[in-house]
């Protein structure tokens, strides 16, 4: 079975908008990729659209030989984390708490929490170097604590696929630094992570794998051989679908 996750002619609109047109791309798992072009590039559609939280008006996405489109699609095999900014820091939940709720998709109504599932929750608190946090209001975690903490909770939930927007966005050295270095951590485990990035500084030491997009897309492959100045200057000089206001 080919561990990849295959996008095959896909176009997305967003507001009526086309934001991504037309896209073919093979992205292997155990990689860490960055999603990169300029704001309305198409790159939140992107994530959005394989995490189904998107239609998608053609083509298809599959994983491992199959589709996640539609009623197809293996719900906890792909975890969504959102821009930090999305997300209500007040509502009332520890960290532990944040964490078991990835594992509510496997127990379904009926099924009560086990030691299997709270060995899965200590794991991934563990994984993030968040077990001292676990009592913790999510509230009162730091911003590089708070991306760690929802990604303790995909890890719980058993996924294989990580889908981050913009992860780094507001943190400093030091937990940008520590995010990478968790991510890395799932990529060895054989996972596939796939973040959308703006800072192109760092992007040689953050990720193996690169997509390029503007609309459509601009190169896509290893980050030595397709992050280059071309390719950047191709993306962020034309301006695909100019209307688009998603980033």
């Amino acid at each position: 079975m080919s561990h990849h996750l295959a996008i095959s002619d896909l176009t997305v609109s967003f507001n009526r908008i086309p934001a991504i047109h037309h896209l073919t791309l093979t992205l292997p798992c155990t990689s860490c990729v960055g999603l990169l072009g300029p704001n309305g590039a198409g790159k939140t559609t992107l994530l959005k659209a394989i995490a189904g939280l998107l239609p998608i008006e053609t083509g298809g996405i599959a994983f491992k030989g199959h589709s996640v489109v539609g009623a197809h699609r293996p719900g906890k095999s792909i975890a969504y984390v959102p821009q930090r900014e999305a997300v209500d820091w007040d509502f009332p939940i520890t960290v532990q708490g944040l964490v078991e709720m990835g594992r509510y998709p496997a127990l379904g109504l009926w099924k009560p929490f086990a030691t299997a599932d709270r060995e899965i929750v200590d794991r991934a608190l563990e994984l993030m170097d968040l077990s001292d946090y676990a009592s913790r209001q999510i509230s009162a975690l730091s911003g590089g604590q708070q991306q760690r903490a929802f990604l303790a909770r995909a890890w719980a939930q058993q996924s294989d696929i990580y889908l981050l927007d913009e992860p780094t966005t507001g943190l400093d050295q030091n937990a940008r630094t520590a995010l990478m270095q968790v991510l890395h951590r799932l990529r060895d485990d054989g996972k596939l992570i796939i973040a959308s990035h703006h800072q192109l500084s760092d992007v040689p030491e953050l990720f193996d794998e690169v997509v390029i997009l503007n609309g459509e897309l601009v190169a896509a492959g290893a980050t030595d051989s397709a992050f280059t100045k071309e390719n950047i200057d191709r993306a962020f000089e034309t301006r695909v679908f100019s209307g688009s206001h998603e980033h």
